[in-house]
């Protein structure tokens, strides 16, 4: 049996996809996520990582998306977990509550926990993890690692003892990171599409997390459009791990401009194989996505299609 495929992007509230994905016109009762969800069956959520949301907008999120079947978010473990490794019971809670508030509802596909670069494998890492594994094992929990020591049979051994998912990641390729290499440590699969934009990958990242770190530091590393052929390679290369699999994420962060709406939709139709609605919005931007569109519609000030 086929495996289920998530894709989506990291995000969707950008202001800089408007006419690119929303219209350029909105009405005063548009909403982002509703329009969005009309295309893709997953987010992840990436303000997650900078603060801890309340249940009015994880409720919010779980109505709007009430009449889908199977659309998922999955949530990206704050900071005070990952780059600082510092954190109180109260955060703990927080978490957890938001968490098992999306577990209820059916919506939540797992949890991110994503480590800066500088992240390496040892005896100390991997017991760190552990700890997160035991404080939120109950859902389904993806590691990110972007240092190479992760790609070891040592670390692949224990992301399998322990049942925790080693997120595949696509980024330039500079000194010990990690490459493109599907990880398989139990029946679901993650991947993260960063891009390779090489030039710009280490700009601000002394500073993530900060509040003064400016949008443009934070946004410019992902700057970037795959080719098609880039997506082939990478399409390929999850083709050859799907036995046995039972969920794939495929998730695009590359998205300044919009390149992650374009580069999710061409991943719907080389993965799953049929042709996609997509929006004259990014058609007309992306005039390349017509042959693998059902064709072109308009929507009105609402987001619905006419």
């Amino acid at each position: 049996m086929s495996p289920k495929f998530y894709i989506g992007t990291a995000g969707w509230k950008y202001t800089d996809w408007i006419g690119s994905f929303y219209p350029q016109k909105e009405s005063a009762s548009f909403d982002w996520l509703k329009y969005y969800s009309q295309h893709f069956n997953c987010v992840e959520v990436n303000s997650t990582f900078y603060t801890y949301l309340s249940d009015r907008v994880i409720n919010s999120w779980t109505r709007k998306t009430a009449n889908l079947e199977d659309f998922t978010f999955t949530l990206k473990l704050h900071q005070d977990f990952t780059h600082k490794r510092s954190y109180t019971k109260e955060n703990i809670n927080a978490v957890n509550f938001i968490l098992s508030l999306l577990y209820k509802s059916g919506r939540l596909g797992g949890l991110l926990v994503q480590f800066p670069q500088s992240f390496r494998f040892d005896e100390n890492s991997s017991k760190y993890i552990s700890r997160l594994k035991e404080l939120f094992g109950i859902y389904n929990i993806f590691i990110e690692v972007r240092h190479g020591s992760f790609h070891t049979k040592e670390a692949l051994d224990f992301f399998k003892s322990a049942n925790l998912n080693c997120i595949t990641i696509d980024q330039p390729q500079i000194g010990y990171a990690v490459g493109f290499k599907p990880i398989v440590t139990n029946k679901n699969l993650y991947f993260r599409l960063h891009g390779r934009n090489k030039e710009d990958w280490f700009k601000g990242f002394d500073k993530i997390g900060e509040a003064k770190q400016t949008e443009e530091e934070r946004n410019a590393r992902y700057n970037y459009l795959y080719t098609p052929g880039e997506l082939q390679e990478i399409v390929e290369e999850i083709i050859k791990v799907l036995e046995n699999i039972e969920k794939v994420f495929v998730i695009t962060n590359n998205h300044p401009k919009g390149n992650a709406i374009a580069n999710a939709f061409q991943l719907i139709y080389m993965l799953e194989k049929r042709k996609i609605e997509i929006p004259s919005t990014t058609l007309t931007k992306y005039p390349q996505l017509e042959s693998i569109s059902e064709g072109n519609f308009e929507t009105d000030l609402f987001g619905n299609k006419i």
